[in-house]
């Protein structure tokens, strides 16, 4: 071949091209958003922003819920949101602050007040029986309402950035500033695997149906683990000196790894291999130089469609190209 590095330009310009066409774009927030969750079915969304406290959208209808707001008088800075893997709750928190609510009929379940500490990240359980917070101070606390009960695990060393439970409460995954993202028994305390990272693990996320834990630090290191027996599946593949990620979602068959991060940038990966299949860029934030927006949540809406809610404060439905 006359001109081999001709081949070579092609297969990398096309293997990086990024889509930033969404199918559909729904404006959830005008300002744009603080935080933002997504159901596992990718059918409902939890949006909070200082305008509206925290909105509950019914995305396929394109309908608004309900509105919830933590205090009426502040100005309501919800940075942590979490739906139950059965979309029965929604769990939300402020730095202090964090409650319940139903969303078959909208109503509160209630609030409480965190001491000598504050929120970093939070999960909860089906049915809303189990509440998981991490914490500033470096525990992580579960709390089953029904019978009051309340663990604090403590094992970490420093600041929590990330936790995640399985829809049944049973086991947590959490990640800290001691560089290790723990997998423990919510029941005992017990540490069943211990996840080891060379800088601060900032975003962890367990696989609902109980197979996979995904890891990832500061710096350029994201991990997929076989939760049974605790070996590493496959270590995410990027070139970028640094990645960060602020949203994860595995696909319900599990073949599949679903990313957002801070810079507009959405991923698909192969689960088994690491490899990314596909990219998107959100919409960025009206107004914002340069263009930015976080991406706050993803999720998969069936085998051809990804949903992504970020700061821009639009929600958007990208196709899936798995060619």
């Amino acid at each position: 071949m006359k001109y081999p590095w001709l081949l070579l330009v092609f297969f990398l310009t096309s293997c990086s091209k990024v889509d930033t066409q969404p199918l559909q774009q729904w404006q959830h927030v005008a300002q744009g958003s603080y935080s933002a969750a997504l159901s596992t079915n990718g059918r409902f969304s939890a949006v909070s922003s200082i305008q509206d406290g925290v909105a509950y959208w019914d995305i396929h209808n394109n309908a608004l819920l309900y509105y919830w707001r933590h205090q009426e008088d502040s100005d309501n800075l919800v940075f942590n949101l979490a739906i139950s893997d059965d979309n029965s709750h929604v769990f939300t928190a402020d730095s202090n602050t964090y409650a319940l609510w139903r969303t078959n009929d909208g109503a509160n379940v209630g609030f409480w007040q965190l001491d000598n500490a504050t929120v970093r990240d939070i999960a909860v359980s089906n049915a809303g029986r189990h509440l998981l917070i991490g914490k500033s101070d470096g525990a992580v606390q579960h709390i089953t309402l029904q019978e009051g009960r309340r663990l604090e695990f403590l094992g970490h060393t420093e600041r929590i950035n990330s936790v995640d439970m399985s829809p049944n409460g049973r086991y947590a995954l959490s990640g800290s500033n001691d560089y290790t993202a723990q997998l423990w028994d919510t029941q005992t305390a017990q540490v069943l695997y211990s996840f080891p990272h060379p800088s601060r693990v900032t975003k962890v996320a367990l696989d609902p149906q109980g197979r996979y834990a995904f890891t990832a630090d500061s710096q350029n290191l994201a991990q997929i683990w076989d939760i049974q027996t605790g070996a590493r599946i496959s270590q995410l593949q990027f070139s970028a000196r640094q990645q960060v990620f602020s949203a994860v979602r595995f696909s319900a068959d599990g073949k599949y790894l679903l990313t957002g991060a801070p810079t507009r940038n959405l991923a698909l990966w192969d689960v088994a291999t690491g490899k990314q299949l596909q990219r998107w860029r959100v919409s960025p934030r009206t107004g914002s130089r340069p263009p930015s927006a976080v991406v706050h949540a993803v999720a998969f809406d069936g085998t051809e469609r990804i949903i992504s809610e970020s700061s821009s404060g639009f929600a958007e439905v990208w196709e899936i190209n798995y060619e």
